[in-house]
């Protein structure tokens, strides 16, 4: 409990002039139109900086950033910035992101997805090189860059990944390893390079479905049957 000095009742402040009065009552609308002005100003900043990221506009992205733009911003949809331009090709915005020195290069979306998953779903190939070269995860719990990779279009992505080291018969939640996701979603030449690099096609996930499943599912009757030969 405190006491005012020139008054003897604790907590009660000594009368205010009318004057006093008035200039706190303009301080407080100041400050208040102040707080309004900054939070339309972010919110102008946020969608030029995402709409600068849609259209690969690299002097309105380097703009915001210079002026404190948080680098790490979701979009709309709780997609990270260097998420969305991987999954965009926005590569010229990118190469902006990439170099500043507060990037969160494994920052995760609501799933879990990182930016170097989505560089390998796509088959940026060169991208994920440089994720990875940034200090991107090669393994993660659940699904992994190469689970993605895997069910890509690109074999080269698949190669590289397994060259730096990544497990190739990482499981996701519920045990699918990438050749199951090359088997039915990627290019059959993932499947092969999986294959020789020492994928168990004696495995299963917790469905009881093997790689030649996976296959039969997607209609590659040709390549479930190769499979399901192999893992006997």
């Amino acid at each position: 409990m405190t006491r005012v000095p020139g008054n003897d009742r604790p907590g009660i402040c000594p009368p205010r002039s009318a004057t006093q009065a008035r200039r706190h009552a303009i301080r407080a609308v100041l400050a208040a139109a102040l707080a309004m002005g900054c939070n339309v100003a972010r919110a102008g900043a946020y969608d030029d900086f995402f709409q600068a990221l849609k259209v690969d506009n690299t002097s309105q992205v380097a703009y915001l950033l210079e002026r404190g733009f948080d680098v790490n911003s979701r979009d709309e949809k709780g997609q990270p910035a260097l998420t969305v331009a991987m999954r965009d090709g926005t590569f010229k915005v990118a190469e902006l992101l990439l170099a500043h020195p507060q990037l969160e290069v494994d920052a995760p979306n609501a799933n879990r997805e990182t930016a170097l998953m989505m560089a390998a779903l796509k088959g940026h190939t060169e991208w994920v090189q440089r994720l990875l070269d940034r200090g991107a995860r090669l393994e993660k719990p659940g699904y992994t860059p190469l689970h993605y990779a895997a069910t890509g279009p690109q074999p080269q992505t698949v190669k590289l990944l397994l060259d730096r080291g990544a497990q190739v018969d990482a499981r996701s939640p519920n045990g699918s390893t990438p050749l199951m996701m090359a088997a039915r979603y990627g290019n059959e030449a993932s499947v092969d390079l999986l294959r020789e690099r020492g994928a168990d096609l004696r495995l299963r996930n917790e469905l009881g479905l093997g790689a030649g499943d996976f296959a039969r599912s997607a209609g590659r009757v040709r390549l479930a049957d190769q499979l399901d030969l192999a893992a006997r």
